[in-house]
């Protein structure tokens, strides 16, 4: 699956992305809005991963869906 299909399935995915990163809160799904970037930087927040490790962590879960 590409990111394309994420944004393009976001509503499906968010349990997903619940699932991996128990953190990230629903309203925090809304404003994400299936943008990577905006996933990446929520990570490196909520996480206190750098923007390397976030994207890494991004990947990882997207080559497993």
């Amino acid at each position: 699956m590409n990111w394309d299909q994420i944004e393009g399935n976001w509503t499906q995915m968010k349990g997903r992305v619940k699932e991996t990163w128990g953190d990230i809160t629903d309203s925090d799904l809304q404003k994400i809005e299936g943008k990577r970037d905006r996933l990446a930087g929520l990570l490196q927040e909520r996480y206190g991963k750098d923007k390397e490790a976030a994207e890494e962590e991004i990947d990882s879960w997207l080559s497993r869906q």
